[in-house]
């Protein structure tokens, strides 16, 4: 499945695990070896929710959060395994989440998600800043001083605004910021550029993952950026343009909405 190219494998895990998650992951993941994707979501049982997700990336390590990928596991419930509920909860390793869908002659064809709070305390991204919030303050990033923000939802992010995301060398600045001595946990890196009042594009580098299409938690933490940094209005929809297509994301008081896409790509089998 994926959401505006941000692709995953997928495993119905309701009745089984793989042994070595991590392993999998790995060896799928790769695109000229095999199926490939951006990682590999296992979908389980959940006794606090509908559904409980496990996420890691191409290399292997494991996510807390993914926002795209949670929207498609919104849409494998409820069109695959028959929890036919307009609400829906997933359980992940950063709290349960609360999907609403957008359905249409039975078949989901959004999904907005409750990602809850945006965390911006340094200690609790981990990032290595003093003071209570790491908002436009400057990194250096091998030799050049970038403003950059940090946030987390329930992964960690730096965003970064460039005049041009796609004139950067995301393969060459990506890894620098992602194995940053300043981000013990390493980080997801956000290069932003506000296009007007709630209009961003962004280029994300993904930890464990590399240049992806799209990021859903990278998404929201740029239209957290947005507000903090003024670019942005509190309680507006913020249109977040992608590699792989638009998100739209509301940042309140209390919490941060995204509403996108999920989609079907292709069904089969894998020797694992």
């Amino acid at each position: 499945m994926q959401g505006i190219g941000n692709d995953y494998i997928y495993f119905d895990c309701f009745d089984w695990f793989p042994s070595d998650p991590s392993a999998v992951a790995e060896k799928l993941s790769d695109r000229h070896f095999s199926v490939g994707g951006d990682g590999v979501v296992y979908i389980c049982r959940s006794e606090i929710a509908d559904g409980r997700m496990r996420m890691f990336n191409a290399d292997g390590s494991e996510g807390k959060m993914c926002g795209n990928a949670i929207r498609c596991i919104g849409k494998f419930l409820y069109e695959v395994k028959g929890i036919r509920k307009p609400v829906l909860t997933v359980q992940t390793e950063s709290g349960v989440k609360t999907l609403v869908l957008g359905v249409k002659d039975g078949t989901v064809d959004s999904v907005r998600v409750d990602m809850g709070a945006a965390e911006l305390r340094p200690a609790q991204i981990p990032a290595d800043f003093a003071g209570e919030r790491a908002v436009d303050v400057p990194l250096d990033v091998d030799g050049k001083i970038c403003r950059v923000t940090c946030v987390s939802m329930g992964n960690p992010h730096c965003v970064t605004f460039v005049a041009d995301p796609y004139a950067v060398d995301l393969e060459r600045i990506g890894p620098r910021f992602e194995h940053h001595a300043a981000f013990p946990a390493r980080v997801n890196t956000e290069f932003v550029r506000a296009d007007a009042e709630n209009e961003l594009t962004m280029r994300v580098w993904e930890r464990g993952s590399g240049e992806t299409w799209a990021c859903g938690t990278g998404a929201c933490a740029a239209a957290v950026a947005g507000v903090l940094n003024g670019y942005c209005g509190l309680d507006k929809d913020v249109t977040v343009h992608l590699r792989g297509g638009d998100l739209v994301i509301r940042v309140t008081k209390d919490a941060v909405f995204m509403t996108g896409p999920a989609a079907f790509a292709f069904e089969g089998e894998a020797e694992i």
